[in-house]
């Protein structure tokens, strides 16, 4: 398969603007994701809405393509990074991993189990998901879950822990039911990212932002590929500080 990751990388953020250029010992984070990318895939392109971010890029060589600033998600940015991309390409492109920009120590393997869900043909659009372990992470305000059926196409996803176990007490649902958390790390075949992309949003996207339900409300499935590794995702400063100390210990121990 011709693979294609895009990693977009927004200057603005509300919390922590600028993100993709903060330095994490003697590297930007987006040049970091970027070289944790390619360890797993041979095309990766950067796709952003700001010259800052672009001349970033080009310091390490990564392609990177200026894209619209009036894009709302990730998706639609990847979108117009896809269509400008293959313009100059002679063989199509088969699979489209949109990858996030704010995890810079992506672990490569991820990327991998993610690509492998499109070895069977019917497959349009997949995503990552972990096994919850403790009762804090699933009780925590800021993760997303999952359900899937037996296929390991999801059947819906929630800033709420699903399923509800009745009569238990959440401290106690663990023990009931296994429970799982998405990663937002999604791949599609081209068409299926252009379809996604310029769907309206659904009445459950907007209840829960998410913007993946727009896919399910619309009938389609979502394969999930589940794995060990667990993403550590830069919102704030906080979590800059805590990923700066896990990169200085690793790179301190190689």
């Amino acid at each position: 398969m011709n693979i294609l990751g895009i990693i977009p990388a927004r200057y603005g953020s509300s919390r922590l603007e600028g993100k993709p250029l903060a330095l994490i010992e003697g590297k930007t984070m987006i040049e970091r994701v970027y070289l944790r990318a390619k360890m797993s895939l041979n095309q990766v392109v950067v796709a952003t809405d700001d010259g800052r971010i672009v001349e970033a890029c080009k310091s390490f060589d990564a392609p990177v393509v200026l894209t619209s600033t009036a894009h709302n998600s990730g998706t639609n940015r990847c979108l117009e990074a896809y269509e400008t991309y293959i313009k100059g390409l002679n063989q199509p492109i088969d699979i489209v991993v949109n990858i996030q920009g704010d995890e810079p120590l992506l672990e490569p393997k991820m990327l991998d189990e993610l690509c492998a869900c499109f070895d069977e043909k019917n497959v349009e659009m997949a995503t990552l998901a972990t096994a919850v372990t403790n009762t804090q992470e699933l009780l925590g305000d800021s993760n997303v879950f999952l359900v899937k059926d037996q296929h390991q196409d999801a059947l819906y996803f929630s800033r709420s822990p699903l399923p509800h176990v009745r009569g238990a007490a959440p401290t106690d649902w663990l023990k009931h039911h296994a429970y799982f958390r998405h990663l937002g790390l999604y791949a599609f075949r081209p068409s299926a990212l252009s379809e996604f992309a310029n769907m309206p949003a659904s009445s459950l996207e907007n209840a829960e932002a998410l913007e993946q339900l727009r896919w399910l409300q619309a009938g389609k499935k979502i394969r999930v590929a589940l794995t060990q590794h667990q993403g550590i995702s830069v919102d704030t400063a906080e979590d800059l500080e805590i990923v700066r100390k896990l990169v200085r210990e690793q790179e301190g121990n190689a």
